[in-house]
């Protein structure tokens, strides 16, 4: 018997959406429970190699996505090595060919500018062919819109757009969205989110605060 949410297709007959937590083998990615990524267009098994780009071991950044998030077909993370270097006079990575110019190969990360993780909250939705830039940090229950381009950090349940990403606006009033940060119904149990869903889908804050004991 299968156990619910370890299996990598959660829908019967759709090979397109995957919970990605069940594909993933490079120790520097991590996923939460019950996360899905649904592609039309590619495996969505190889999500390491087709959304996960520049992301090499040598930099030891890392990709850390929390539970149940909703990440659309051809969503990108672009990590460090490639960003080059704009502290020189040239974007050219010369330390990346050491041997053709005479450099000490220890000096390769010398190529780029390392901004660090990318790291999604709990709850994120990430709209279709969404780019997520190295060192951005999504908070809880944000909106990723479509084709955005996110070069800076996004606030919990807020909502972005455009080229470059910015703010459209909140999800939710700030009040609830204190509320929704402090119970943090994702780390309960499968059981109890079962028991409580109509309050999470009909956005019945009250209860989910009973719920939560609070």
């Amino acid at each position: 018997m299968t156990i619910p949410g370890k299996e990598i297709y959660p829908r019967r007959g759709d090979k397109e959406t995957i919970y990605l937590k069940n594909v993933i083998t490079d120790p520097n990615i991590e996923i939460g429970d019950f996360t899905m990524y649904n592609d039309f267009v590619n495996d969505p098994v190889l999500f390491e190699k087709n959304n996960v780009l520049y992301h090499y071991p040598i930099n030891n950044d890392r990709l850390k996505i929390g539970k149940f998030c909703s990440i659309a077909c051809g969503a990108k993370f672009i990590f460090n090595s490639a960003n080059h270097s704009l502290s020189s006079l040239s974007t050219y990575p010369f330390p990346l060919f050491y041997e053709e110019w005479g450099l000490d190969i220890k000096n390769v990360t010398d190529s780029w500018d390392n901004k660090g993780d990318i790291v999604i909250g709990n709850d994120v939705w990430i709209g279709y062919e969404a780019v997520i830039m190295s060192g951005v940090k999504i908070g809880d229950g944000a909106i990723i819109g479509t084709r955005a381009l996110v070069t800076k950090d996004v606030p919990p349940y807020t909502i972005v757009g455009g080229v470059p990403a910015k703010a459209i606006r909140k999800r939710f009033s700030d009040d609830v969205i204190s509320c929704l940060l402090e119970i943090r119904w994702w780390n309960w149990s499968r059981e109890k989110i079962a028991e409580n869903i109509t309050a999470i889908q009909t956005g019945n804050i009250k209860l989910l605060k009973e719920a939560a004991g609070k």
